[in-house]
């Protein structure tokens, strides 16, 4: 849910606002990947159908088992498989997640992370959470960046899902050197080339006891 709406003709402003705020090349060109004004609203008919295709094809090809109905019936993942039944940026997260758990938690329900917006059953997701505070808050921060990547890869609408996860939000204060921290991140977890699209890698290290 988009916090601060931003009306579609000042986005361009905000953008370059936001661009402004970046300090260094590599974060630049990866935001002008996703920084697209045309690309600001959802998919709707055949282009959303062939996207959500192309989102499920991505996580079966990662090994990640697939299952019916929506993630309001119990989780978006169970620790086997996700639920398919939703729309392609919100696999394309999954997806982004399932790199990012530690191997253990790629067998939890909902990654270990607890309940997210569309859990059905959120008491036992919350139950099945082993991580918590702020390491939970930076791999959510990942798992959102990497999942808009990987719309930019597809030829998603990506700057849809960086405006409904508030990544513009306070564009002229810290949001951009928050962006640059989590790409950062995941430039040094291995998880993007280092032309800064998103890498087929998945995490290898537990987490800290």
């Amino acid at each position: 849910m988009i916090l601060t709406p931003i009306d579609r003709d000042r986005l361009p402003a905000v953008l370059a606002q936001f661009e402004a705020g970046l300090a260094d090349r590599f974060a630049r060109t990866v935001f002008r990947r996703i920084a697209v004004p045309a690309q600001a609203e959802r998919a709707a008919g055949a282009p959303a159908v062939a996207h959500r295709r192309a989102a499920i094809d991505l996580l079966a090809s990662f090994g990640m088992g697939l299952r019916p109905g929506s993630p309001g019936q119990d989780f978006n993942w169970d620790g086997t498989a996700a639920r398919s039944d939703t729309e392609a940026y919100v696999l394309l997260h999954e997806a982004a997640h399932f790199q990012l758990a530690a191997p253990t938690r790629r067998q939890r329900i909902d990654f270990g992370l607890g309940p997210g917006p569309d859990t059905g059953r959120r008491e036992a997701a919350e139950a099945a959470a082993t991580i918590f505070g702020l390491e939970r808050e930076r791999e959510e921060a990942m798992a959102s960046l990497l999942g808009i990547l990987w719309e930019v890869e597809l030829g998603q609408p990506a700057l849809a899902s960086f405006l409904d996860q508030n990544w513009l939000e306070g564009a002229g204060r810290s949001a951009a050197a928050h962006f640059c921290h989590v790409l950062d991140a995941l430039a040094a977890g291995g998880f993007l080339t280092a032309e800064g699209r998103p890498a087929r890698a998945l995490r290898e290290t537990p987490d800290a006891l």
